[in-house]
C-alpha cells in the first residue's frame, strides 16, 4: 500500500509559478516510478509528468515541456512539480500517482489539489 498526500495547489495568474509537493508513505519510496497526473473538468486525466524511482530518468507530456519540471527526494520521500509559466489552460486538479509495478500504471494516487491559472 502506498498513501499519498498532494500540497501546494492554488489560484495563480497567467505566467505565474507554484510548486506541488506529495508526500509519500507505506512501501519503500525509491522502489517505485512517481507520476504527476492532471484532470480539467470535462476532459480525461493525463500524466504530464513521470520520474524514475531512482531520479534518473524524467518523461514530460508536450503541454507542460520546458514550463514544469518534476523531482523527488528519496530521503524525505516526496515528489515535486515546480509548474512555471503557468497558462489558464494547465487549471486542473493535480494528482501525484505511484507506479509500483513498473507498467506505466499508477495503482496509487492522492486526492488531489486544485490549480486554477487566470488570465
Amino acid at each position: 500500500q502506498v498513501q499519498l498526500v498532494e500540497s501546494g495547489g492554488g489560484s495563480v495568474q497567467a505566467g505565474g509559478s507554484l510548486r506541488l509537493s506529495c508526500a509519500a508513505s507505506g512501501r519503500t519510496f525509491s522502489s517505485y516510478a512517481m507520476g504527476w497526473l492532471r484532470q480539467a473538468p470535462g476532459k480525461e486525466r493525463e500524466v504530464i509528468a513521470r520520474i524514475h524511482r531512482s531520479g534518473v530518468s524524467t518523461y514530460y507530456a508536450d503541454s507542460v515541456k520546458g514550463r514544469f519540471t518534476i523531482s523527488r527526494d528519496n530521503a524525505k520521500n516526496m515528489v515535486y512539480l515546480q509548474m512555471n509559466s503557468l497558462k489558464p489552460e494547465d487549471t486542473a486538479l493535480y494528482y501525484c500517482a505511484a507506479d509500483v509495478n513498473g507498467d506505466l500504471q499508477y495503482d496509487y494516487r492522492g486526492q488531489g489539489t486544485q490549480v486554477t491559472v487566470s488570465s
